[in-house]
């Protein structure tokens, strides 16, 4: 059996329900289906969900949603109307801004996109739909609750050929309605595979799977064909998109494989992410390259620092009390570098600095702002010689200024810092470096 989620864009209105459509019914295999709420058809569209997350604002203030709602009412009406199904979307939609205007919570609201999605694609499907709350369950800390899950999958989707779930949401003990993050809808297909142990997980989006590097630095990068589950996570990590990267943990423990499909091109193979044993070395190249900017580096001077008991701990208590989630450490005998977002840093710089010189007494501290952090990501970097010197090698060429290197002890990306400004000149250089 497959679990086949598909995204907001595979369900932005009739056509691509139409393409949905055509994709299930071509694949005798896929036993669940897992759909997202409408999202954008257009660049000044917008997605549904964002759409009730505004009524339930409005609502909570005691302000009028109607115009924002009707937006809402129109999407779901034309796309019933296309495809001609034969559920009571008006009645639907009318007893949904009741809850709305009655104080439904903010999970409720968000997850009625999904919610009402799934109804329209099980009519049209002509498959049963099952909701996701009687599925999903949380626990009382708002953890998803594995066991129980697991047990209310197996009762309930048991015996059922194929069948319509909607994503993004669960319900708590009570029978409340609660959200995963945005995105979640990748998670529910990744929870239901687990569940049901199915031999594939597809996830049809609008794209045919990942890329060697951002698109918008580079021009026509190449598809990754496959992918580990650790891989994955560097590359997630460090700003690629397509997968919501919670999604990987359901499935990698079955070791279910994961297929990223295009709804607009289903001829693509896709990438599909495997486990790590599962995958050849990739010998002498690179997997894929992903990077974010705006850090900030703090770094940290102190002689015999190592030999001084309690140092990290002490430098690292600064950055826990003050909320703020540090990023990478690379350190030498006498220095640490402590790497950090603008975003966590939120204007807490000198107040950072000040505790640090309190609480660690360093012979200096210094903090370069505006740098950007760039992923190095292969398998095949594993036990490969030179390939470290193709990335230095590149950046040197390219006239790019490396402020800082770290490679962890698995081998598996290489994270090198650089100036912002250097940014899309630093990953293409290293793209034409393993083209």
């Amino acid at each position: 059996m497959k679990v086949a989620k598909f995204g907001g864009s595979s369900l932005a209105d009739g056509a691509q329900f139409k393409k949905v459509k055509s994709i299930v019914e071509s694949d005798k295999s896929i036993g669940v289906v897992v759909p997202s709420a409408p999202g954008k058809r257009h660049g000044k569209d917008h997605k549904v969900t964002d759409l009730l997350y505004m009524c339930h604002q409005l609502a909570s203030h005691g302000l009028n949603f109607d115009e924002v709602y009707t937006i809402i009412q129109d999407r779901f009406t034309g796309i019933c109307s296309e495809l001609e199904t034969g559920i009571p979307i008006g009645e639907i939609l009318s007893d949904i801004k009741t809850m709305i205007r009655d104080g439904a919570s903010r999970d409720y609201c968000a997850s009625r996109g999904e919610y009402i999605n799934g109804l329209i694609l099980a009519d049209y499907l002509g498959i049963p739909f099952i909701d996701a709350a009687e599925l999903i369950r949380f626990d009382t800390m708002g953890q998803l609750d594995e066991n129980k899950t697991r047990s209310l999958i197996a009762e309930k989707l048991g015996g059922i050929e194929k069948v319509v779930v909607p994503g993004f949401y669960g319900s708590n003990e009570d029978g409340s309605i609660r959200t995963f993050s945005r995105g979640g809808s990748d998670v529910t297909g990744a929870i239901i595979a687990d569940g049901v142990d199915a031999e594939l997980y597809e996830n049809w989006t609008d794209v045919s799977g990942f890329l060697m590097a951002d698109p918008r630095v580079v021009k026509d990068p190449k598809p990754i064909k496959l992918v580990t589950y650790k891989e994955l996570r560097e590359l997630s990590y460090m700003g690629a998109p397509v997968l919501h990267e919670e999604a990987i943990f359901p499935v990698r423990r079955l070791g279910i494989p994961i297929n990223i499909r295009n709804t607009n091109r289903p001829e693509d193979e896709g990438t599909l992410i495997v486990n790590d044993q599962w995958a050849e070395r990739n010998e002498g190249s690179i997997t894929g390259i992903a990077g974010k900017k705006d850090f900030t580096v703090i770094s940290v001077e102190k002689t015999l620092m190592t030999a001084e008991q309690g140092f990290f701990r002490k430098l690292v208590s600064v950055f826990e009390t003050n909320d703020i989630t540090i990023e990478h450490m690379p350190s030498s005998i006498d220095s640490i570098s402590v790497i950090v977002s603008d975003i966590g840093l939120n204007g807490k710089l000198k107040k950072v600095k000040d505790e640090i010189q309190i609480y660690c007494n360093p012979d200096n501290i210094v903090s370069y702002p505006s740098m950007a952090l760039i992923a190095v990501v292969g398998r095949g970097m594993i036990n490969t010689k030179g390939i470290s010197a193709r990335v230095f090698t590149a950046l040197s060429d390219g006239g790019v200024n490396i402020r800082m290197i770290s490679q962890g002890s698995s081998e598996l990306n290489i994270i090198i810092g650089v100036e912002n400004n250097d940014f899309e000149k630093a990953i293409e250089a290293i793209y034409k470096a393993f083209e």
